[in-house]
């Protein structure tokens, strides 16, 4: 089985070295690098003020996580759904380095830094000078962003999840045979996909500045092929 773990989080400010804590972290299960429904949410008291620049991105403020537990009382939980396969998020580094500075300050393992999967690289990559957030890559791919009123780590799951299909190939399930058995049935176990429905291509309309600067890359190569008579 091809087992990944989708995550994000909120957090009260940008920096783990200089106190900053998580108060929301959420994590979707993908096999085969789509939604298999399962998820792991919880909200956490960080044991410090959350500044009003912050709860402007999120909409969380202190008075919300009374009675949330602290991170260690949710650690063993969090770590049996990540399992041991990649993890998957948008600006990789900013939630390992949250989660991470988490598991330390509460004398645990750190997750290993090979198993990051960078969404934002990876959408660098393929639209190099273009806008890669999360909500512009939404919009890039017609994905419904109308629930998206503030950051939300367990709906950011959702959109990223969709963001992940598009930028890994719009793959569906089924159309691999690398997991099937010898018998020649599949020996993933029955998992419904029914959330992510049927797949539909999207037509991808480049804009003026796209083709402008598509047009300026092949005017630098060298007798490029498809412009040869």
């Amino acid at each position: 089985m091809s087992r990944s773990v989708l995550f994000d989080t909120e957090t009260t400010g940008l920096d783990p070295l200089t106190g900053d804590r998580i108060i929301e972290i959420a994590a979707l299960e993908l096999v085969r690098d789509l939604p298999t429904g399962r998820h792991f949410h919880a909200l956490v008291h960080p044991d410090r003020d959350i500044p009003e620049e912050a709860t402007r991105v999120h909409g969380i403020t202190l008075d919300k996580l009374e009675g949330k537990p602290r991170f260690p009382a949710i650690i063993d939980d969090l770590l049996a759904f990540l399992g041991d396969g990649p993890l998957v998020a948008h600006n990789a580094p900013f939630d390992f380095g949250f989660v991470n500075a988490e598991l330390r300050r509460a004398g645990r393992k750190p997750l290993e830094m090979a198993r990051m999967v960078d969404t934002l690289a990876m959408a660098k990559g393929r639209f190099p000078g273009m806008p890669n957030s999360l909500d512009a890559l939404c919009r890039r791919f017609g994905i419904d962003l109308s629930e998206r009123t503030s950051h939300n780590a367990l709906l950011d799951c959702r959109l990223l999840a969709e963001v992940y299909v598009e930028l890994t190939g719009g793959r569906q399930r089924g159309l691999s045979l690398a997991d099937e058995s010898e018998s020649g049935q599949s020996a993933l176990p029955s998992v419904s996909y029914a959330a992510t429905g049927p797949r539909t291509p999207r037509q991808m309309v480049p804009t003026e500045a796209e083709l402008a600067a598509h047009a300026a890359f092949v005017g630098k190569l060298k007798e490029p092929v498809w412009q040869m008579e």
